[in-house]
């Protein structure tokens, strides 16, 4: 008899286990439905009045983006910096537009990649965003002048022009953005 006992608890302790396993999985998979990630809004550009139209100048963009060159450059560069004490590429991006354009764009690359319509190479206009796979995630922007030359905040010469055709910027080319006007 006491074997019996022994086997009934044994039987009962482990249909236990089970019920508690089973609520546990039930109690957890409820629970992440709950917990879901909310999706992240896309990245905007916003436009102070009048601003919108003025892209359309290119000959107002350009005398703007040579201006901003005129007052920032050999301002070395900096990572995460938004300084004539130093400033990243899509810093210079962010100011640049803010200042001279009045558009205030995302701080971020990976951010201002996400804006606007992509353009073909051979389409671009000034104050559009060019972008470039400088590493394996490391993202690099600019913003286009004319004639194949584009502003940015280079690492080892901090604010400068350089070229689209030069075989480092050509061999890291990516993408170019046209913010929506």
């Amino acid at each position: 008899m006491p074997q019996n006992h022994f086997i009934l608890y044994k039987k009962s302790l482990l249909a236990m286990n089970r019920l508690r396993w089973l609520a546990s999985v039930l109690i957890i998979t409820a629970l992440a439905g709950c917990s879901s990630v909310p999706e992240r809004e896309a990245p905007k550009a916003v436009y102070v009045t009048g601003a919108k139209s003025d892209l359309d100048n290119t000959a107002l963009v350009k005398e703007s983006l040579y201006a901003q060159y005129s007052q920032w450059k050999n301002t070395k560069y900096q990572l995460g910096g938004l300084s004539k004490n130093g400033i990243d590429c899509s810093g210079l991006v962010h100011v640049t537009f803010k200042t001279r354009l009045g558009i205030v764009l995302p701080r971020s690359t990976e951010f201002q990649s996400e804006l606007g319509q992509d353009v073909d190479k051979s389409q671009l206009r000034a104050g559009d965003l060019v972008f470039f796979k400088t590493g394996i995630v490391v993202r690099h922007v600019g913003v286009y002048l004319e004639e194949g030359r584009f502003l940015h905040a280079s690492t080892k010469q901090g604010v400068t022009i350089s070229r689209l055709s030069e075989t480092y910027w050509k061999s890291a080319y990516w993408k170019a953005k046209r913010l929506d006007i």
